[in-house]
């Protein structure tokens, strides 16, 4: 697989996981832990933009 395809898949895999904790985190209305995963959710989400990855379907985070 070549390079920039892993970085990409990585960062879809990472990006789910994220969105899995920030919906947690809100669950359970931990605003501390949920600032810090966006913070995390904004990078990943900006390099999965930059590598041309449409995120209309993956992006669950509605705010």
């Amino acid at each position: 697989m070549p390079f920039g395809i892993e970085v990409t898949k990585q960062a879809l895999d990472d990006f789910e996981k994220i969105q899995e904790y920030m919906f947690l985190a809100k669950k359970e209305n931990a605003t501390e832990t949920y600032a810090k995963l966006k913070e995390k959710y904004l990078t990943l989400k900006a390099l999965l933009n930059v590598s041309g990855v449409n995120m209309t379907d993956i992006d669950r985070i509605k705010e």
